[in-house]
């Protein structure tokens, strides 16, 4: 199917219920004596039993074979995708950036195509997050992954992905983002060839959406706008590699049959995707430049109400309409540590030197704001309404510091300039006039 063809259900954390097959659903039970058709029920959950109705998160899935059925783990080796502040590498007190990550040459899917850039927490613990790239140019065939530590939120920046996961398949390309829930399994094919993306690997809170307060009830991302797979079953000879992701090391194990047999599935815990172009930017229509949490998509809160494990922010097209106003983001020191990313177009505070495919980190605390030459044009520019289009930035913000990895700061991408663009601010004190 194509994803003009491909159905979906409607919503975000909904009790849904889907089956392949008439009659494959229970009813009135989760787990009868014998299910319809000979299937296994099992249960996957992605919170604790015990947590309060509002946040718990479960779905029952009803499969050819339990996942229990499977070889035994040895380890895996992938040096580039690493957890937790610790294995980073030097933390400098500096803006980062980072040119597009090419795409090698040799072979490599998502798996053997991630690459850790920089990360903070403790998957053990439960907290912090992973920002990584994927590089990736073919096909996962007869490969799965599953998470042990984390949700995955993947942004497409260049190709489509068909992310095939336990409870159906999405269609994923840029300028929508996916999210895959710690414990499913899944893989990734590249209809368009050659993909590039990032990840968000987040240890802690389940990703939600925010909390409106005066906004109102609509308006951000509207839940209706996520779409989740409807079930379906995978048929066929021949076993699988799956690839476990399980106290920040990997794992392989053979699998004689496929993981992607559930034929019914229902529940609240489920793969998501979302079209940004479906968020409703909300700002300023009198004066100053809004703070860029009215932006968030998506957030993992912490034990600190108000303060994110991380929140997904995007910067989508958006008219600018404030008058009296120096209208790209202010020069700032934040508490929050932000990574960025540029999956098309140009974000406004940097006009040149951040590129579709690059990135940039701007840590707890470290001074940023827009270049010179995006300082000069912001402060002079007949201030008429505008539109910002073509365009689409995004932030993975996180309470904690994000330490770059060996890959980061010696891989080749890192832009050794980058503090120059900021140079050529002078002091231009006009004492005794306004």
């Amino acid at each position: 199917m194509t994803d003009d063809t491909r159905r979906y259900q409607s919503g975000f954390g909904n009790e849904y219920a889907t089956e392949a097959v008439p009659g494959a659903l229970p009813q009135g039970r989760n787990s009868p004596q014998r299910a319809p058709l000979a299937l296994y029920p099992e249960l996957v959950s992605g919170t604790a039993f015990t947590a309060p109705r509002a946040e718990n998160r479960r779905s029952w899935l009803y499969r050819r074979q339990p996942s229990v059925v499977s070889g035994s783990y040895a380890p895996y080796a992938q040096p580039f995708w690493l957890t937790g502040a610790a294995s980073g590498g030097v933390l400098p007190p500096e803006p980062l950036r980072w040119g597009p990550f090419e795409i090698p040459a040799e072979p490599a899917d998502f798996i053997d195509g991630l690459r850790t850039v920089a990360a903070n927490g403790d998957a053990e613990a439960q907290t912090g997050i992973a920002a990584h790239v994927y590089l990736a140019n073919r096909s996962m065939e007869r490969r799965a992954l599953v998470n042990a530590d984390g949700e995955l939120l993947i942004v497409p920046q260049q190709g489509r992905i068909v992310l095939t996961t336990e409870m159906g398949v999405l269609d994923v390309k840029p300028g929508e983002i996916a999210l895959v829930p710690r414990g499913v399994v899944f893989k990734i094919a590249l209809p368009d060839g050659p993909s590039r993306g990032y990840v968000c690997e987040n240890y802690g809170a389940l990703f939600r959406l925010p909390e409106l307060g005066p906004i109102g009830s609509n308006g951000l991302a509207n839940a209706r706008d996520f779409q989740v797979p409807v079930a379906a079953y995978e048929d066929g000879d021949g076993g699988y590699e799956i690839i476990k992701k399980f106290g920040g090391r990997l794992w392989r194990a053979a699998m004689k049959q496929t993981p992607f047999n559930v034929v019914a599935w229902h529940g609240n815990l489920a793969p998501v995707k979302y079209d940004t172009a479906n968020f409703m930017t909300i700002g300023s229509i009198s004066f100053d430049h809004p703070d860029p949490s009215i932006f968030t998509v998506l957030t993992s809160p912490s034990d600190t109400p108000g303060t994110a494990n991380c929140d997904f922010v995007i910067f989508p097209p958006r008219w600018m309409v404030a008058e009296d106003t120096f209208r790209p983001p202010w020069y700032h020191r934040n508490l929050m540590s932000e990574f960025m990313g540029l999956v098309y177009g140009q974000y406004d505070a940097k006009p040149e030197g951040f590129r579709p495919g690059g990135a940039s980190l701007h840590n707890c605390m470290v001074p940023h704001g827009p270049d010179e030459e995006a300082f000069e044009k912001a402060s002079t520019a007949p201030l008429q309404p505008h539109k910002l289009d073509n365009t689409l930035a995004f932030m993975f913000e996180s309470r904690y510091r994000l330490v770059p990895t060996e890959f980061a700061m010696n891989g080749g991408a890192l832009d050794a300039a980058y503090a120059e663009c900021w140079q050529g601010l002078k002091d231009q004190f006009a004492k005794g006039k306004a």
